[in-house]
């Protein structure tokens, strides 16, 4: 389970962020490009900007759900 407390930098306020477990595997952009970016270097994930509409939360739960070690949370 993510850990607010250890966000990533760069994420966008709001209820979705990525910890500092990420590992910069991409699933997360490739699932919700709209609202995931990785780092330049690739190293991890950010939120770029959290769902303003039902599209882009459901892609956005669908990466939370796909992430392969438990990096993206949700205080929504």
């Amino acid at each position: 389970m993510a850990d607010k407390n250890s966000r990533t930098k760069n994420n966008v306020d709001g209820k979705y962020y990525v910890d500092k477990n990420c590992i910069g595997c991409g699933v997360c952009a490739n699932e919700a490009p709209e609202n995931f970016t990785l780092s330049d270097d690739n190293s991890y994930a950010f939120v770029k900007k959290q769902p303003d509409s039902e599209k882009e939360t459901e892609v956005s739960e669908n990466a939370l759900e796909s992430c392969p070690v438990n990096a993206i949370g949700n205080d929504g």
